[in-house]
């Protein structure tokens, strides 16, 4: 719901700030995908080791990479490409990068195709010790770091620009994933009270560590004789490792969801949070935050018996929605010009989700589902 929500409101010029997607620090909206990739994280964890022992490995195994080859095959149905080339002649002319190209690094690499490459990354890792995975995020999250240092960081902020990190961005969406693999470990464990502390305390490090580690932003700031010269050049020269003129404590960075300032007084790097980057300081705050949005639900849920009837429709059926969702905003955005007024704005939204409530609803009453 809450993906829902700032994908139609998103685009509006009256919708707040905090629920788009901005590209230099994490907002709500950017809080979305990070949870789609931890729950997807928690439940491989959870059924996978029963198909095991149900079916075997190699079957097991087979099924799992089966399933995900044909997330893939759907992620490139549904994130149709844009036509490369108007005649056969401009089309040949181009060879496969040229025609691919794009494509590749944007309008395939959503949300399904992260989940599918995340999860045959972490597959190998997905029934191994708790301290082999957090071992191997590391170890995904240092090679994201070298690959950006080398060329991805300034490729992906570099048009066409790449959506959620591009094709290389499973080394960091792999953080939540893993984190939610961990989660899955914790809630199983017997001593309910350490549970609880080692949830929340997850929470608090990882939300911490990210943060920190967005304030290595802040050696871009540009200094004020330079702001000028500088103006247009919105990319650090040096994003991912800066210069020992550079290396000056300027402060901590801003607290996520509040606004940085712009390029022309910060240069983007990779130390920011960025979702279209997919850099590190955003995912491991967004693995952390992810974290304590289901520790919530968790103690609503399980400790208070709260419920709440749209949640259950919505989230038992979410590709089923996710899916939907796309064709249902195609059909409504056209009468809602991008400068609507507030109250035409959440009339739309209010339709939207009417829309999708009677099409995913009517799904559950036939028990017709789809599962990844």
């Amino acid at each position: 719901m809450g993906m829902f929500l700032v994908n139609f409101a998103g685009g509006f010029a009256v919708t707040p700030g905090i629920l788009k997607h901005h590209h230099d620090y994490c907002s709500y909206a950017d809080t979305i995908m990070p949870q789609f990739l931890f729950a997807v994280g928690f439940a491989f964890r959870l059924t996978f080791e029963r198909r095991v022992q149900r079916d075997g490995d190699l079957a097991a195994y087979g099924r799992m990479v089966k399933r995900l080859l044909g997330l893939i095959l759907l992620s490139v149905v549904i994130y149709a490409a844009s036509r490369p080339a108007d005649t056969w002649n401009q089309l040949t002319a181009l060879g496969p990068l040229g025609i691919f190209g794009q494509a590749l690094k944007r309008e395939w690499f959503q949300t399904l195709m992260h989940i599918a490459a995340t999860s045959l990354w972490i597959l190998p890792f997905i029934r191994t010790r708790t301290s082999v995975r957090i071992a191997f995020a590391v170890a995904s999250a240092v090679l994201h770091v070298a690959l950006s240092w080398w060329f991805n960081f300034e490729w992906c902020n570099t048009s066409p620009n790449a959506i959620d990190g591009g094709p290389l961005g499973f080394l960091t969406w792999a953080v939540p994933a893993l984190t939610g693999t961990v989660a899955c470990d914790l809630v199983t464990q017997p001593d309910v009270r350490r549970r609880w502390v080692r949830l929340l305390s997850g929470a608090v490090a990882l939300m911490g560590l990210g943060w920190t580690l967005s304030c290595g932003t802040r050696f871009y700031d540009v200094p004020a004789d330079q702001v000028d010269s500088l103006r247009d050049i919105r990319l650090d020269a040096n994003p991912v490792i800066p210069t020992t003129e550079q290396m000056v404590y300027h402060g901590a960075a801003e607290l996520p969801f509040i606004p940085p300032p712009d390029s022309t007084v910060r240069k983007w790097n990779y130390w920011m949070m960025s979702q279209r980057a997919g850099t590190l300081s955003y995912l491991t705050f967004g693995a952390g935050f992810s974290l304590a949005v289901f520790l919530l639900f968790y103690l609503l849920c399980d400790r208070f018996h709260l419920s709440f009837f749209p949640f259950h429709v919505f989230g038992t059926n979410a590709l089923a929605g996710y899916v939907l969702h796309l064709l249902v905003m195609d059909a409504i955005d056209p009468f809602v010009p991008r400068d609507a007024p507030g109250w035409y704005v959440a009339c739309s939204l209010f339709v939207f989700f009417a829309v999708m409530w009677v099409f995913v609803r009517h799904l559950e009453k036939n028990n017709i589902y789809l599962r990844l």
